[in-house]
């Protein structure tokens, strides 16, 4: 896992999180309902914001709250709903609807504003990673039906999860192939003009990078064994092998980065760029590769990686030290997102597996993620101890505008 830095905060003008929730279409009959969902969405991302994490304490924390809480967060009276009435309406609610009005209400404005000169159209365009994750807690239920693996979209600058999609698939069925099922869905809730999609090897496929291109965007992928053709084109050109030949590549440009810290004493990455094979290789829309080369000594040993990567950026728009910044950035929907979710939200360790639940869960977490990310936090298990002292400061940012400070 690689060391990414935590994206600064973005401005966004949109309504707050529990007026959106508003919009959820609700499962229930009319007739039956005593608790409103906006209200118990809300307080259930609240209760998570105040590290209250399973169903149980969530359902715990809103019986504790002061009457003043509870009417913010739109309850009629000072009665809250109970564990199991949690869990039935969680497996009925509608995942996908869920995720559509999350999308809508904390996903900044996909297209940057137009650049005006050349140095501005350099870096005129938005990360966004691609990744699985499994639930190691639903893995006992998986013969049940239950989803234990999701494909997660993660904004690289601002934090932002925008949009996850749960596998479905069979037990026997590999992992990389179930989140490739999913992943043309998942590209084709976004919005791509002005994004770059980053992934790793898994999605380095001919049609993923074909249906982000249609789309307007742009993508950035590693190069591995998987596509065995295109690997052996780039370190023949990149690491020819040592016969006598001489070989001079016309376009070659590099940048370095330097970096200290995790055990090692000193990081060292070389990256490469050429256009040499453009008009050469089969692939959708390539503008550049890349060789990527790593250094560095941790207990006193030297190590060293090589790795390779195809882009649809020209040179004109991404040079090499962007493309550099663009895949290290890729690694924040691990360190961010999610290792956070697990270490600090306790996902991996939930046992919810039934119906929709674990994946309106899952959604709800992204929630709260997304707020604490968009008012710029950095120590995240620090401010959800905070909350759990403090409980208005959680239901405040529920509430709240989702502006952050430039």
């Amino acid at each position: 896992m690689q060391s990414t830095v935590f994206p600064a905060p973005r401005s966004v003008s949109l309504t707050s999180l529990a007026a959106a929730f508003a919009t959820v279409p609700d499962p229930r009959r009319a007739a039956s309902v005593r608790y409103p969902l906006p209200a118990i969405l809300a307080m259930t991302v609240a209760a998570i914001l105040a590290n209250h994490l399973s169903v149980l304490a969530i359902s715990e924390w809103a019986a504790r709250q002061t009457e003043p809480v509870l009417t913010a967060l739109g309850f009629p009276t000072v009665e809250t709903p109970c564990q199991s009435t949690l869990q039935r309406l969680f497996a009925k609610l509608d995942g996908s609807a869920l995720s559509m009005v999350l999308a809508i209400a904390m996903v900044p404005t996909a297209t940057p504003p137009e650049a005006t000169d050349a140095a501005e159209r350099v870096m005129s365009f938005q990360g966004v990673a691609i990744d699985g994750k499994a639930h190691r807690g639903r893995l006992r239920f998986a013969g049940g039906g239950c989803p234990i693996h999701a494909l997660s979209a993660y904004c690289h600058t601002t934090g932002v999860v925008l949009a996850q999609e749960p596998i479905l698939a069979p037990t026997d069925t590999d992992r990389g192939e179930a989140e490739l099922t999913v992943a043309p869905i998942l590209i084709d809730r976004l919005a791509w003009r002005g994004r770059v999609l980053t992934g790793d090897a898994l999605f380095c496929q001919r049609e993923l990078c074909a249906q982000v291109l249609r789309a307007g965007g742009d993508y950035l992928l590693a190069v591995k064994a998987n596509q065995p053709t295109l690997l052996t084109d780039l370190r023949l050109l990149f690491d020819p092998p040592d016969d006598g030949r001489r070989r001079i590549v016309d376009d070659r440009r590099e940048a370095e980065t330097l970096d200290y810290g995790h055990g090692r004493t000193l990081e060292r990455r070389v990256v490469t760029a050429s256009t040499a094979l453009v008009g050469y290789l089969d692939w959708p829309g390539h503008a550049q590769v890349l060789r990527i080369e790593r250094t560095w000594r941790e207990h006193d040993s030297a190590h060293r990686a090589v790795s390779y990567a195809i882009t649809s950026l020209a040179p004109q728009r991404a040079g090499p030290a962007q493309l550099l910044a663009l895949k290290r950035g890729h690694w924040a929907i691990e360190n961010q997102l999610h290792r956070g979710k697990d270490v600090n939200l306790g996902e991996d360790a939930s046992l919810i597996h039934v119906a929709s639940g674990p994946h309106v869960m899952a959604l709800l977490r992204d929630a709260a993620i997304n707020l604490l990310h968009l008012a710029g936090v950095r120590q995240v298990a620090a401010r959800l101890r905070r909350h759990a002292q403090h409980p208005d400061e959680a239901v405040s940012l529920v509430l709240g505008s989702l502006t952050t400070h430039a």
